[in-house]
């Protein structure tokens, strides 16, 4: 009787070891096995993020195609050469300048300082003449009101403009300049008789805006906002 419980105990053992080793295998095999999961998904993940990153580069440079290098000149510079735009502006407003002074001594009645009034150069008898007025308005006022827009239409502002009208509409203002100083022209020599040395420089510098209008425009081609010259644009070097 004692051998057999002593028998019976011996086996119980044997189980209970028996499954406690089975046990701690399970667990280690379950704890391999999640291991091995988790790695498994983690490197899916980072493949996945990293193909993903790829075809995101692959399409961002899709769409933004190859890169340049643009000259800083070109992109910093607009409309047409600095000096055609200074140049358009200083005349505007020395143009300006002396249409203000007939104004005023269009309506003081004052004489022309340094201006003869005798023979072909005759200041008085140009500016009180039936010529002096058109439509009933002192030419003086329409000088005046001709060279304030000037003064805003070529100002570098105006020349660097991508809105096209305010190109247009200069070179618009300079055709009908031109047809107004050809009329008062032919009214000082075949009319009058006599010319006024201010209004001849009103005339030069009106001829001269025009000048340089047309050539802006031939040289330029009226393309707003771009700049003077275009050269073509060089390649990017690939980054290391």
């Amino acid at each position: 009787m004692t051998a057999s419980k002593s028998s019976r105990a011996r086996n119980a053992r044997a189980r209970t070891q028996a499954s406690a080793a089975g046990g701690g295998t399970a667990v280690k095999n379950t704890g391999a096995a999640r291991s091995g999961t988790a790695a498994r998904n983690g490197n899916a993940s980072r493949n996945g993020t990293a193909a993903q990153a790829r075809t995101g580069a692959a399409r961002t440079g899709a769409g933004r195609g190859p890169r340049t290098l643009e000259d800083p000149d070109e992109t910093a510079q607009r409309g047409p050469a600095p000096w055609l735009q200074i140049a358009t502006l200083v005349l505007a407003l020395a143009g300006l300048g002396v249409s203000i002074y007939l104004t005023i001594a269009h309506f003081t009645e004052t004489a022309l300082a340094g201006c003869s009034e005798s023979g072909l150069v005759n200041c008085t008898k140009v500016t009180t003449s039936p010529e002096s007025y058109v439509f009933g308005i002192p030419v003086a006022v329409l000088g005046l009101a001709f060279f304030v827009f000037a003064v805003a239409i070529m100002s570098p502002w105006a020349w660097q403009s991508a809105r096209r009208e305010i190109h247009l509409a200069r070179i618009a203002s300079l055709v009908v300049g031109m047809g107004f100083v050809l009329y008062l022209i032919y009214a000082e020599l075949f009319t009058i008789g006599s010319i006024c040395l201010y209004c001849t420089s009103v005339h030069a510098i009106t001829f001269l805006l025009f000048v340089l209008t047309a050539v802006a425009a031939a040289a330029w081609g009226l393309n707003p906002g771009a700049p003077w010259k275009l050269s073509p644009s060089r390649p990017a070097p690939e980054p290391s």
